[in-house]
């Protein structure tokens, strides 16, 4: 059954202190959901829930804030049973927390290869395993599951974060079959590059894929609610013309558009070169 009504609903959103968790938060409780935002960064959630509660100063919605390493299965346990004491049921869980870094595949390290599987993906487990017996019992929930248009496509010295992101695909997708029928729902979100603290950090080699950022934090959290309220699987924002057009082009020639993004990413890296020389 899909959750068309916000009001009185109970939101999870791991990543809730900034990006697309704190604009998805945002949102809902701007329509009257009671939101627990979790985050590693306690700081950021004190300053998320002071945000929020300026946004929509007439809300009588609660605002949790609980401190969460979302790597550790253990703190998602807490984190969840926190939110049933308080608000007695979980409606939502929005896995927005996540990491992104770039860089030749030679030079990423095994322990910089678990850490963002861990966060990215493992995150996004950990959160089902613990949110699924409430919801079970409840015979009713949703998940939106943030992946990305890199767990749609490939991209050179994106590697990692392109195998978290699938990850979270093929996830998604077996979860989906698994709950046929229990009345829990799970959307994807596949987005191109959204305007938020991760995309502006400097990541190794990232300038020549030639970044064009066309996506707000507030502009992806609005499409989010709404596909949740539609019971939306797929949700993919690509309103980058190239993006959009590889996307299609994966659908219809995978190899070809491999073999595509391969030349235009080391053409792009000749041109970078030849600028600083």
């Amino acid at each position: 059954m899909a959750l068309t009504n916000f009001t009185g609903a109970v939101a999870v959103i791991t990543g809730g202190a900034s990006g697309i968790g704190l604009a998805t938060a945002r949102a809902l409780h701007a329509k009257g959901a009671h939101v627990v935002l979790a985050d590693i960064n306690s700081a950021g959630l004190a300053k998320a829930e002071q945000e929020l509660q300026q946004h929509s100063p007439q809300a009588t919605a609660r605002i949790l804030t609980v401190p969460t390493n979302v790597t550790d299965e253990s703190q998602v346990q807490a984190l969840m049973r926190q939110t049933v004491d308080t608000c007695g049921r979980i409606n939502l869980v929005v896995t927005s927390a996540g990491i992104g870094r770039g860089g030749p595949i030679d030079t990423y390290s095994a322990s910089e290869m678990r850490t963002i599987m861990d966060i990215n993906f493992m995150g996004t487990y950990n959160c089902v395993v613990a949110a699924l017996p409430t919801m079970r019992r409840q015979q009713s929930g949703h998940f939106a599951f943030l992946s990305s248009v890199a767990g749609k496509l490939g991209a050179p010295f994106m590697t990692a974060y392109c195998a978290t992101k699938w990850a979270v695909r093929g996830f998604s997708i077996a979860l989906r079959t698994e709950l046929h029928g229990s009345g829990i729902g799970v959307t994807t979100v596949y987005p191109a590059w959204v305007d938020t603290p991760m995309v502006h950090q400097e990541t190794s080699g990232i300038e020549a894929l030639n970044i064009q950022i066309m996506l707000t934090a507030d502009q992806v959290a609005s499409e989010i609610l709404q596909a949740v309220a539609e019971d939306k699987r797929d949700l993919t924002l690509a309103p980058n013309p190239d993006i959009a057009l590889m996307l299609q082009l994966m659908k219809e020639d995978p190899e070809k558009a491999e073999m595509l993004a391969g030349e235009a990413f080391y053409q792009r890296m000749a041109h970078v070169s030849a600028q600083q020389t």
